[in-house]
């Protein structure tokens, strides 16, 4: 069949379908195969070609998994872990001197302390671990539950409620021994601070200067560092307590942060 300048031969079947199809050129004599059947070719060879990627990258990537897979484990496993950043922990072990009772606990001395810590950019945090009402007794039933916190300074202020109440001198001193004992055995490298503390004369001269003796004492037997007294300049000053005549005010606070903050800062 001629169509235009060329002439289709189909050597059987129908066109493109089956049989030998050219198309032939009158001029030249020259054939070349039917457009239909080649698109056929070409179609079938690019969906094998696409294939055969396809396999083989899925096995690349395979093989690229398998090999670096266990090398990136590996590599995370081995990576030191960066404790540069880690803040210390310095924590306050006492009643509510401690705790802040009367006052917002941002105003407590614990968190003035945090304050002038974070101020100088020094790499420490305070745990407040003050109960209102903590005798000593009370504290040495409290202490190994607050020690499964690491803690790098650890300072004890407590005495004030036996003082108070008439507890035997010899109580007070044997659980304060036994805090400090247990604080040691702990964390062996620990740094502690005894915070002294002093009571009215309403249990007599003997036992309130027997009671002032126990702190110097329990300083020098342990080779740890001790703030003579805690309210130093507080106590007894009516602008700076509460009604209680006992407890600090916010103002209180801020000595007391001072009395504290001149030992502290030796070990930091």
């Amino acid at each position: 069949m001629i169509t235009g300048k060329k002439i289709l031969v189909v050597t059987g079947g129908d066109a493109c379908h089956g049989g030998a199809p050219w198309l032939v050129s009158p001029s030249t004599g020259t054939g070349e195969v039917c457009p239909i059947f080649t698109a056929r070719i070409s179609r079938n060879l690019i969906v094998s070609c696409l294939l055969l990627v396809s396999f083989f990258g899925i096995l690349s990537c395979n093989n690229n998994s398998t090999d670096s897979g266990p090398k990136k484990q590996e590599e995370v496993a081995n990576k030191p872990v960066d404790t540069s950043s880690k803040k210390k922990t310095i924590l306050f072990f006492g009643n509510s001197l401690t705790a802040g009772y009367g006052v917002d606990p941002s105003e407590a001395y614990p968190a003035l302390i945090q304050e002038k810590i974070d101020s100088l950019n020094l790499n420490y945090k305070v745990v407040n671990a003050g109960v209102s009402g903590e005798t000593t007794s009370s504290g040495n039933s409290r202490i190994d539950w607050i020690l499964k916190q690491p803690v790098d300074i650890f300072i004890l202020e407590l005495g004030a409620n036996d003082g108070l109440r008439g507890i035997p001198l010899p109580v007070t001193e044997k659980n304060l021994q036994s805090i400090i004992d247990k604080v040691k055995a702990k964390y062996p490298e620990v740094k502690i601070i005894l915070e002294g503390m002093q009571i009215p004369p309403n249990m007599g001269p003997d036992y309130t200067t027997e009671f002032k003796e126990i702190y110097p004492r329990l300083a020098s037997k342990n080779k740890i560092e001790l703030i003579p007294f805690l309210l130093k300049n507080v106590a007894g000053d009516p602008k700076l307590n509460q009604r209680d005549g006992i407890h600090p005010t916010a103002e209180g606070h801020k000595i007391v942060a001072e009395n504290v903050w001149e030992v502290l800062k030796k070990d930091l």
